[in-house]
């Protein structure tokens, strides 16, 4: 968000009321006696304000919570920006300390939430995001109670604490009211288009839905193309809706593969990319290699790095390039990939486990494998054989699954590819020894 929009006036009396806990006859005492906040007037008279008036009284609020009483909260301030300093950055307010007259937190609604979501309970899902909208701004429902709650879910999943059926479901219900909230948002009042998509094979929507949400919010005239977007479809909606910037998110090393392939498109065409998502939190040295500009590590950093690139237009950042050991591993592994995919399906036939965990786990893999060597480095495959190994989601048949592929992938490479192909033969040597000390050290089922 922009100096400008942070301070441009849009929220009525009762918009304050609901996203603050302030009463009415509270604000405007506080308005009269000590100029804090100090609200806009429509041409009728009424009370209007900015972002920055309603986050000033949180901060009041805030300070009330602590034991001041409301002059010596408005001292404070004063004091504060004598110094020189801004309040709201010195002495941040809480978001989820933030409440409505009734006393109701996000982060309660956000756990309530959850809870029917786990019970497969659509209609009082609906009903607790009805509510947060009547008592909170959108943006705040949004990022505190649907993107947390979602990835709140997703750690639950992984923990084994939640079953992926329940995790699916939350993610449907967030996606339906983001799009409904995508399809409400008022007409684009600043110049400059963005074009939000996920490269080939990324299904996870969440972040890129509510960023595009965000923007469109803001002002920016966003075109949002949601999952797994083919290369070709991506290029022929570049030339047609000619955007100013072009977003791309990722949140695995397999989908961090195919974004960096897009973005190289896509960027020889001069179009400037921006790009994101948690592969790019996780492994910060993987930003290095993707020819745009990184976009941050949070949703509110995101607006505001896309806001700074359609303003100012910088320069392309420079990218690390592989080297030539890399270069030749990977074109000799793509000219002999087929025949060593061959040989892992007639190696894993034998192998005592569910065909179809097996197919899941080597499809995963395979693309792992090829992202590693297409960014650039092969150990990049640990942050995706960690993720599988550290899983409570039918734990032991994911080890072992992941251990079947990665044996059966070594014998093919080993067997398959020469000296050009040395450091993924090595890679994967080194790990097989790894992936059976992970299944021994899973204990046996024995009788109850």
């Amino acid at each position: 968000m922009t100096r400008e929009t942070y301070r441009e006036p849009i929220f009525n009396l009762k918009a304050v009321v609901e996203a603050t806990g302030v009463t009415v006859d509270a604000l405007r005492a506080w308005e009269r006696r000590y100029g804090l906040p100090q609200p806009a007037r429509t041409d009728a008279g009424h009370r209007i304000y900015s972002r920055h008036d309603v986050d000033i009284v949180n901060w009041l609020v805030a300070r009330q919570e602590e034991g001041l009483r409301i002059g010596r909260a408005v001292e404070l301030w004063r004091s504060l920006e004598e110094e020189g300093q801004d309040p709201l950055i010195t002495m941040p307010p809480a978001s989820e300390t933030r409440r409505t007259p009734s006393g109701e937190k996000t982060v309660d609604l956000r756990e309530e939430w959850l809870s029917a979501c786990l019970a497969f309970d659509e209609e009082r899902a609906e009903q607790i995001l009805a509510r947060s909208f009547a008592l909170f701004p959108p943006e705040m429902v949004v990022l505190e109670i649907i993107q947390q709650g979602v990835a709140e879910m997703g750690r639950k999943w992984y923990a084994g604490d939640a079953t992926v059926q329940q995790e699916h479901f939350a993610s449907q219900l967030a996606r339906r009211r983001l799009k409904a909230l995508m399809g409400s948002a008022p007409r684009p009042t600043r110049r400059g288009r963005v074009l939000i998509a996920c490269p080939p094979k990324e299904q996870h929507t969440i972040g890129p839905l509510i960023l595009a949400l965000l923007l469109r919010r803001a002002g920016w005239d966003v075109v949002y193309l949601g999952a797994d977007v083919p290369p070709g479809w991506m290029e022929q909606t570049v030339d047609t809706t000619e955007p100013d910037l072009v977003i791309l998110a990722a949140q695995q090393l397999q989908t961090a593969g195919t974004l960096l392939q897009m973005a190289g498109q896509l960027g020889g065409n001069g179009v400037p990319i921006g790009f994101g998502g948690g592969i790019f939190s996780r492994l910060p040295g993987l930003r290095t290699r993707i020819p745009g500009h990184f976009l941050g590590a949070t949703l509110k950093e995101a607006v505001e790095e896309t806001e700074r690139l359609l303003v100012r237009n910088p320069e392309p950042t420079a990218v690390e390039p592989r080297s030539q050991r890399y270069e030749q591993a990977l074109s000799h592994y793509l000219d002999r990939q087929l025949s060593v995919e061959a040989q892992v399906w007639k190696t894993l036939g034998g192998a005592d486990l569910e065909p179809e965990k097996l197919h899941e786990v080597s499809v995963d893999f395979s693309a792992a494998l090829l992202a590693a060597l297409r960014l650039g480095e092969i150990d990049l495959l640990s942050d995706y054989t960690n993720w599988m190994e550290g899983t409570d989601s039918d734990d032991r048949i994911s080890v072992q699954a992941l251990h079947s592929v990665v044996q059966a992938y070594h014998g093919a490479v080993r067997d398959r590819l020469d000296e050009r192909g040395a450091l993924i033969v090595d890679w994967l040597g080194a790990h097989v020894d790894r992936g059976q000390s992970a299944i021994e050290s899973v204990p046996s089922e024995g009788p109850a």
